[in-house]
């Protein structure tokens, strides 16, 4: 492998929310990101920081272009359905994306001999929580179709890894929010689940309210608890996961997470205050497959790869977030 391709990182999803940040985060450290994405979620504005090849993970023929024309040393893989209450109504849809589709993704991988991956797991393998801070340890059981294809998709992995040898640092985020603080690309999904992106089109005028489903858990204000975490720190994480690949690293699963838990009101009542604006709610009903609180802990990875998140204050988070929810045209010309 030449050395230029070295640097070349294939970055699937990387036209997405969190994929594009991830991007911007490997150019800055010297790395050539190529984002392959299908645009079903994916803006092609949102591709900035190297070359959009777009394809979808099923189609092994663009896979198999792709991997030859870049050679790449790597792979973060981000290309997933991530909406948990669909994956209740179309399980199926999640099986064959996530599930099969990072089926391809993995033989294109060791047909071309790229052997580490970072890969973009999540919370919802845990299931619903027997202790309040969740550790990597604890039992993966998922209540959701979402939650249970990205289990699957961490046991192919160990698979590959003892089959063929594949490396794979895997990274379960917590909730995934704000906004890149430069303002050059943020969060943009249709339809929009996020909660923060929602409380602020709320306090935007830009939807009538914000709905809060189920407000009779048992937490202090009666809704869901959960750990936000600023999507330019998860960023950092995956650069500091593929070093550590580079480096000789064995296969680990890391939580990406803050260790602390805000209700959906401690939420809507910041955005009050970073906004300077009132953001009308109502009550709707407990959503399928929502566990009553999230909180996890990143020991882990802060002792072992040295992560640090410096934008995961809350306050943070939702001031990146509406300073992007403002911007206007987001089409980049």
């Amino acid at each position: 492998m030449s050395q230029a391709a070295q640097n070349t990182i294939l970055v699937t999803g990387g036209a997405g929310y969190i994929g594009s940040h991830t991007c911007k985060a490997l150019a800055a450290a010297g790395y050539k990101p190529v984002s392959y994405d299908n645009l079903i979620y994916g803006h092609p504005w949102a591709a900035r920081w190297g070359p959009l090849e777009v394809g979808d993970l099923a189609d092994r023929n663009r896979l198999n272009a792709v991997f030859e024309r870049f050679r790449p040393a790597a792979v973060m893989h981000f290309a997933a359905y991530a909406y948990v209450g669909e994956s209740m109504n179309d399980p199926g849809k999640y099986y064959r994306n996530n599930v099969v589709g990072t089926l391809s993704l993995l033989e294109a991988m060791r047909d071309h001999d790229v052997g580490q991956i970072v890969f973009s797991s999540t919370c919802a393998t845990y299931g619903v929580p027997a202790q309040e801070l969740i550790a990597e340890d604890h039992p993966q059981r998922p209540i959701n179709p979402y939650g249970a294809s990205k289990l699957m998709v961490e046991r192919m992995l160990q698979d590959f890894g003892k089959a063929h040898g594949l490396r794979a640092i895997v990274l379960r985020y917590f909730n995934a929010a704000g906004a890149d603080p430069d303002g050059e690309i943020g969060e943009a999904h249709d339809p929009e689940t996020h909660l923060i992106p929602l409380v602020l089109d709320a306090a935007a005028g830009r939807r009538p309210a914000v709905t809060i489903f189920g407000d009779d858990y048992a937490t202090t204000d009666g809704t869901c608890i959960r750990d936000y975490i600023h999507v330019t720190d998860l960023a950092q994480a995956h650069v500091l996961g593929l070093r550590a690949l580079e480096l000789g690293a064995a296969s680990a699963a890391y939580n990406l997470g803050n260790g602390q838990g805000f209700s959906v009101r401690d939420v809507v009542a910041c955005a009050e205050r970073v906004t300077g604006r009132p953001v009308p709610t109502r009550t709707g009903a407990r959503r399928p497959g929502d566990p009553l609180r999230l909180v996890g802990s990143a020991a882990r990875i802060q002792e072992e790869l040295g992560w640090r998140p410096v934008h995961s204050d809350l306050e943070t988070i939702i001031e990146t977030a509406w300073r992007w929810s403002n911007r206007g045209d987001n089409s980049f010309g």
